[in-house]
């Protein structure tokens, strides 16, 4: 009866709380028992791709550290695809399924401290992309010569659309094979860096030596040529090596010059490069482009900005390309700092979106910097707040882009000390390299390098969908002003201009007013992510 009571009491907050969530959605989105025992440590992926039958089939290797004696193991696995055998020391398994996820029940005492390794096997035809990379899976594509041009990408759906893998971003992998086969005449590029090529049987060999989440794995292949250069980086000399289709090599050669320019920037601003042991790609794919880790895709048709459009409509966008530029500082914003759960998606994406606001403002000055992030602001709608529910593989709105980084902007415009915000930014990457974070820590740790406590700005921006409005009056001699639309407390420091003259202000939602000289123009510092309304 009492445990009658709790299933009824479950599914009634369940209804009332996360009507369009399901049982699935929690065993994705969840550190379930049957994750939370078992740490990952190294992957090998060894698999054969067969792109006239959209087919796939091979294994992973788990390997994964006890951390509480238990014996059912959870790995995730989405169909159409299918576990043909799991095997434990040459022993199968038996697997215990519920929709994508499988429950491995081991028969060796899993003792804590140990290192021990499953093997899944599985075959199948697995998901096509309809839209990558939002609606992701495998895309099956063909070049301008016929040939094939298939790539993955899985953000958001999951890696476990094409191999099974401990499918949550709080566990990453601390090291990573990946073996391809391929057909004859084309070639695999994955993460990592090159160890062989078996020609034998066209297997590309790749290892990654640092941690790597689950859904920046990737593969990419095509009749690939290559070219590179090196990048004399804040760690030493970086390997900087692209991928492209044979037909388009001149093309790269000159687009790509805006990598090395992403490199200086982003490592004078985010730190040094988190993956130097593991180079840095960029990889032609028959989509817009992704930030998988170390090997960057790219989908932008050799044009400036977002496949030729300034998102920000003020002519900086076009000073780049909006995929070289974005999708790496994901290197920095997702790979190196990766979220605990996607509910805190802001974290990757509002950074990154920030990133190239600091591209700018390194190779073309503030100003320009400025004019950009700003102009983002008329892509932002306030649909509902930029973080999402937890532990259901949910994210937020994704104004977590733009308003994310008119939040950031606005951060910097608070603290006034470019030298601060800028060892802020770098510490996060040093601070938390190679870590999965949550959005709290992230906010903690700007607020106490900062010496000032943003609580209520990050919950404002990023809990709610209102954006602050100072509300004022003008009389002669008196300004009279307040905040409205924001939550409790909010007490946010402003900058106006009374004229031409610059005056500080500390808003709350009670009314304040200040003395002043006559009747002169009232405006609100652009650079701060606020609305202004005047009341007479």
């Amino acid at each position: 009866m009492k445990n009658t009571l709790l299933i009824l009491l479950l599914t009634f907050t369940t209804t009332i709380f996360s009507q369009k969530f399901t049982e699935q959605d929690t065993l994705r989105g969840s550190i379930t028992p049957e994750r939370a025992w078992w740490d990952l440590n190294y992957y090998h992926l060894d698999i054969e791709v067969k792109p006239d039958e959209k087919y796939i089939s091979g294994s992973n290797t788990i390997r994964y550290k006890v951390l509480e004696k238990q014996d059912v193991l959870q790995v995730d696995l989405q169909p159409p695809l299918k576990i043909k055998k799991v095997t434990q020391d040459g022993k199968e398994l038996e697997v215990k399924s519920n929709g994508n996820a499988h429950f491995i029940h081991l028969k060796k005492e899993q003792r804590k401290g140990d290192f021990n390794e499953v093997i899944v096997h599985y075959s199948g035809k697995p998901k096509e992309a309809v839209r990558a990379p939002w609606d992701g899976g495998f895309s099956w594509k063909k070049d301008s010569n016929g040939k094939h041009f298939v790539a993955t990408s899985c953000q958001g759906l999951g890696a476990s659309v094409w191999w099974p893998n401990k499918d949550h971003m709080y566990d990453e992998v601390d090291s990573m094979a990946i073996s391809v086969k391929v057909p004859k005449g084309l070639m695999n590029v994955s993460n990592g860096r090159l160890r062989k090529v078996d020609e034998a049987t066209n297997t590309y060999h790749w290892f990654v030596k640092n941690p790597i989440n689950n859904y920046g794995v990737n593969v990419n292949i095509g009749d690939y040529v290559y070219f590179g250069e090196k990048f004399e980086g804040e760690k030493g000399t970086l390997d900087m090596d692209y991928y492209v289709l044979r037909d388009d090599l001149e093309k790269a050669k000159e687009q790509f010059k805006d990598a090395p320019k992403m490199m200086k920037a982003f490592e004078h601003w985010f730190g040094p490069y988190p993956f130097y042991e593991d180079s840095f790609k960029l990889v032609q794919v028959p989509y817009l482009g992704m930030e998988h880790q170390s090997s960057v895709t790219y989908g932008n048709q050799w044009q400036q900005g977002y496949l030729g459009r300034d998102l920000s409509s003020t002519g900086w966008g076009l000073k780049f390309d909006f995929i070289i530029i974005h999708e790496a500082g994901h290197e920095w914003f997702a790979n190196n700092i990766t979220y605990k759960d996607a509910a805190d998606m802001w974290v990757h994406e509002g950074f990154t979106s920030y990133s190239e606001n600091i591209f700018l403002d390194y190779h073309y000055g503030k100003e320009a910097a400025e004019d950009y992030v700003i102009g983002l602001r008329q892509n932002i709608v306030n649909d509902k707040p930029v973080i999402g529910p937890y532990g259901v593989n949910q994210e937020g709105s994704k104004d977590m882009y733009y308003k994310g980084s008119n939040l950031l902007h606005t951060i910097r415009q608070l603290i006034n000390d470019d030298e601060k915000w800028r060892q802020i930014l770098r510490g996060l990457n040093k601070d938390f390299y190679h870590q999965t974070v949550t959005t709290q820590e992230i906010e903690n740790y700007i607020s106490e390098k900062a010496g000032m406590d943003f609580s209520k700005v990050f919950d404002q921006y990023l809990r709610t969908a209102d954006i602050p409005v100072l509300e004022y009056e003008l009389s002669e001699n008196v300004l009279k002003y307040r905040y409205t639309n924001v939550i409790d407390g909010f007490d946010m420091p402003l900058q106006v201009f009374l004229g031409d003259q610059a005056h500080a202000l500390i808003p709350s939602t009670e009314w304040n007013t200040n003395k002043i000289e006559g009747l002169p123009e009232f405006k609100v510092d652009r650079n701060y992510y606020v609305n202004s309304k005047k009341l007479n």
